[in-house]
């Protein structure tokens, strides 16, 4: 691992191994780190950069990406904010790095702000794994995705995102124009294998196919 930049976010990178792997930005959960997902990302594409910053909002002491009021409340206005604020570091990590733009990879809290990133800010992200992802912005503005390739997938028994939600952001993703591919699996919040083995073959194909 190289040191990283000193940029906006508390972050961890990894260089790229292989030319032509997508750039991957790191997104954890709730209380998480930047530490959390380099395993995920090496798993699932070998030889891609890894980018991997902590939240900056603190729960009760766990980092989270923005702040929520309750158990799937969001507080909105902090999203926007916060969407805003990861897509100025993103800019940055690829100026300081040299990478092209990246694929999130996030896990529940961190693939709902990659969801918002996406929404609210066109163009920083070339596509995105949204794990276990929920609505993050009940009306979000229009946007214009151009089919930037997005792979959902759900758990057909998780107790945090009902799978009538993820339905709801898949609806936002395709209305915006991403090229789309949602799955739900026979699964919880956490991840299975099932989850390493489509993001895998998803990066391997979709992903690296529109970078």
């Amino acid at each position: 691992m190289s040191n990283p930049a000193p940029l906006s976010f508390v972050h961890r990178y990894e260089p790229a191994a292989q030319a032509g792997a997508p750039p991957l930005l790191m997104l954890h959960g709730t209380g998480g780190d930047e530490n959390d997902l380099l395993g995920l990302g090496r798993m699932i594409s070998s030889g891609s950069a890894l980018i991997s910053p902590r939240g900056k909002v603190l729960e009760g002491g766990m980092p989270r990406f923005f702040r929520r009021l309750s158990e799937g409340v969001f507080d909105e206005d902090d999203v926007r904010a916060r969407a805003a604020e990861l897509a100025a570091f993103v800019t940055e990590a690829r100026e300081a790095y040299g990478l092209a733009a990246p694929v999130a990879v996030g896990f529940s809290n961190g693939a709902n702000i990659a969801a918002a990133t996406l929404l609210l800010q066109p163009g920083v992200l070339a596509g995105a794994v949204l794990l276990r992802a929920m609505v993050p912005l009940a009306d979000p503005p229009p946007a214009e995705l151009g089919g930037v390739p997005v792979l959902l997938l759900s758990g057909a028994m998780d107790p945090i995102v009902p799978v009538s939600n993820a339905e709801r952001l898949a609806g936002q993703l395709r209305a915006a124009g991403a090229s789309l591919d949602h799955q739900v699996l026979p699964a919880g919040h956490g991840l299975s294998q099932a989850d390493v083995n489509l993001a895998r073959q998803w990066i391997a194909g979709p992903a690296r196919a529109a970078a």
